[in-house]
């Protein structure tokens, strides 16, 4: 079977802050329709990695960002690089779930009618099926015009990945999505994951590396910056090939 052309192709990265290094020249494929899992000691750059993909480290005025990442062949960092259909087709998902205050509804709509759909029967097909996609539209869909922020963390968080799915991306970035949510509720999203990869390449940092365990099919290992290894997650759990990583999982640091 021939191999599909890597979603992400990345080479050579380097990004400060200021003049402090935070990606050490980085170099990994990522492959489309796929989980793929950023593990790692905090502050070892696997978030900062994570924003170059769709260049939300641009907001940070003093980043200065060397290398090439390509999606889908094109240099993202290009001067021509249109960033706002570029975060349109890369969506981002945050670690503290970040509803609007505005009801379910309009926070889903919200950026379709950004994009231009005005028309109503789009807009609740739209909402629809992103709840349908994000598990959540059996236990909201008589709540509709109800305040977002009335849900609970775990709803309001399978709320924002709707979100983002409503603008029909092509790669959802999530980063650390299920921190701040109970057992019951990280398990719905983990789940979720599972679906979704069968539309969607995924991104995901994570500090649980059960989690990373359960839910990736590669998984890269940052330390200071650098990316120590990259590899299929079974074989990086069970037999790493680099001695950093095998302390970092057998829990020897971080």
């Amino acid at each position: 079977m021939q191999q599909s052309p890597p979603k992400f192709s990345i080479s050579d990265l380097n990004l400060w802050y200021g003049t402090s290094q935070a990606l050490k020249d980085i170099t990994v494929d990522i492959e489309e329709r796929s989980v793929t899992a950023l593990i790692g000691p905090s502050g070892c750059g696997k978030s900062t990695f994570l924003r170059t993909l769709n260049r939300l480290n641009d907001l940070i005025s003093s980043v200065r960002v060397e290398g090439s990442v390509l999606y889908e062949g094109a240099d993202i960092y290009a001067p021509d690089t249109d960033v706002i259909d570029l975060r349109k087709r890369v969506g981002m998902v945050f670690q503290k779930p970040n509803p609007f205050p505005m009801s379910l509804y309009d926070n889903i709509a919200y950026g379709p009618r950004v994009h231009g759909i005005r028309d109503k029967a789009t807009l609740d097909d739209i909402v629809e099926r992103s709840l349908v996609q994000a598990a959540l539209f059996d236990e909201v869909k008589d709540r509709l015009q109800t305040s977002a922020l009335g849900l609970s963390g775990g709803q309001q968080q399978r709320l924002c990945i709707a979100r983002v799915l409503a603008v029909e991306p092509d790669v959802v970035l999530m980063d650390e999505p299920t921190s701040a949510l109970d057992p019951i509720s990280t398990a719905k999203i983990e789940n979720l994951l599972e679906e979704l990869k069968k539309q969607y390449t995924i991104v995901i940092v994570t500090h649980n590396m059960q989690q990373a365990g359960r839910v990736s099919d590669k998984t890269a290992y940052f330390f200071l910056g650098e990316l120590v290894e990259y590899a299929g997650t079974k074989e990086l759990f069970f037999n790493p090939r680099d001695k950093r990583t095998e302390n970092y999982i057998s829990g020897r640091f971080g």
